[in-house]
């Protein structure tokens, strides 16, 4: 017997799950197809297990800087494993949330990877066997994964990806991550305040390609206090056994070297789950690198298939996903068009970094004429109670209308802070909103406002030439 639907939703990962729950929610007919686990990988082997960990390690190191203040903790232990359990288990309660709310919303959700057979039919191959699915609307939300490095199968048990990296159940004597970007920065970040070696080998000329140099340069002095080699202009050519565990060949600027270690955890980059769908059946483009083409309804060539998410391209970001979800659910459902908005963007090392909007460059190539301003944590009380003084809030604004264009922020809680910073540029919010606006004190907000004045020339607790 074929199910029949008002909509498919192949994927549940926070596109696909989202759509399909607002779908629900607009009382539409519809049928939530997973492969894997709820969530995706953003929930499993991602966004929320990292931060799980990140956190844990973040909070054994704030123990440790502590003793110079007289908290001593001489009993203190780690037991990863038991980390890693908990963290298991904070994934499992998500996964079993996701499914209460598809009930509550009348989702139907299916196990097994789907393939379209026709314009509005696709096979659901699961544990039970082959289930077919009649549906009207369709939407792909399959993700990507991470992609491999020539030399370095992930075949090979002592080379993760960050699925593997995320398992660890003890911290490696000796980690080399190839890959200076943000999944490779994060993770190596944890193990190395779990007392890892950890070198970091980067292709590029900087770390985290893209950000701003001035945001990047907090974090490159952090991965330092920490003990981290870092190797930019470099590439990884192979590994070999040793004696001691693992040499792998790195060329670098200075020449060839062998560096030695116990894991080695790949992290450059992701590839889309578009393949092996059927949408060549219906007649669906995707680009040379397998991202599906939509328009900005997020139609394919197919009116009635939907594409979001990391499959449709970059940032590869859940909120993104989540966001296009929502707004694919929408049209489906015949309501109001929205608009996506700006992509708001966290990086979780150490200090954090966030972006959301136009860079000053980015703004002035189209022409505009901006003003900018920057506020130093240093500068603020509660950083300094916090002992978390590194990085900086920055505003860009536009020089006439001093209309918020963007916003940048590298510190403590960095991912935090940057709401108010969206919120700005989706509402149109002036300099003399924020700056006028009361927060509270102490607080590592204040720093919005105070850049914010920054920017006019109006700082309280920063010297800055006047502007008005």
């Amino acid at each position: 017997m074929a199910i029949d639907t008002e909509v498919l939703v192949v994927g549940a990962g926070p596109g696909g799950y989202v759509a399909a729950l607002k779908l629900g929610k607009l009382g539409k007919k519809t049928v939530l197809v997973e492969k894997d686990r709820l969530g995706g990988v953003c929930l499993n082997r991602g966004c929320i297990p990292s931060k799980g960990l990140i956190a844990m390690a973040g909070l054994l190191a704030k123990v440790n800087k502590a003793k110079a203040l007289g908290l001593e903790a001489p009993d203190l232990r780690v037991n990863w494993s038991k980390v890693v359990d908990w963290k298991d288990s904070m994934v499992s309660g998500l996964n079993r949330g996701i499914a209460t709310l598809a009930k509550g919303n009348a989702v139907t959700i299916l196990t097994g990877a789907a393939r379209f057979t026709g314009a509005h039919e696709a096979a659901v191959a699961g544990p039970a066997g082959t289930e077919t699915v009649r549906f009207q609307q369709a939407v792909v939300a399959t993700g990507s994964r991470p992609i491999p490095v020539p030399g370095f199968s992930f075949d090979d048990p002592r080379v993760l990806s960050s699925t593997e990296a995320l398992d660890l159940r003890e911290a490696p004597g000796r980690l080399l991550v190839i890959g200076g970007g943000i999944i490779g920065l994060e993770l190596g970040t944890i193990f190395a305040k779990l007392g890892s070696a950890v070198t970091i080998v980067e292709f590029l000329p900087q770390l985290l390609t893209g950000v701003e140099p001035d945001l990047v340069a907090p974090v490159a002095r952090g991965l330092q206090r920490l003990g981290v080699t870092v190797m930019t202009g470099s590439r990884a050519s192979g590994f070999t056994g040793s004696s001691g565990g693992l040499a792998v060949s790195v060329q670098s600027p200075e020449g060839g070297k062998v560096v030695e270690t116990d894991k080695i955890l790949v992290c450059v980059g992701r590839a889309v789950n578009s393949k092996d769908l059927g949408l060549e059946t219906l007649g669906v483009a995707c680009d040379p690198k397998g991202h599906v083409i939509v328009n900005e309804r997020y139609q394919t060539k197919a009116p009635h298939i939907y594409a979001i998410g990391d499959v449709i391209g970059g940032p590869y970001l859940a909120h993104k996903a989540s966001r296009e979800g929502v707004l694919a659910a929408l049209h489906i459902a015949g309501r109001p068009a929205e608009p996506r908005g700006a992509i708001p963007a966290a990086i979780f090392t150490d200090p954090e970094v966030a972006t959301v909007g136009e860079t000053e460059s980015e703004a002035r190539t189209r022409g505009a004429e901006t003003v900018s301003g920057r506020f130093p944590f240093a500068a603020l009380g509660k950083a300094q109670a916090m002992r978390e003084t590194e990085g900086f809030v920055r505003i860009v604004a536009d020089k006439g209308s001093h209309k918020v264009l963007g916003g940048a922020v590298v510190g403590p809680q960095a991912s935090d802070i940057i709401g108010e910073l969206c919120l700005a540029v989706k509402v149109g919010a002036t300099l003399e909103d924020l700056g006028s606006t009361v927060h509270p004190h102490p607080s590592l907000s204040e720093a919005v406002s105070e850049a914010a004045e920054a920017c006019l020339g109006q700082a309280i607790h920063i010297l800055t030439p006047s502007r008005v």
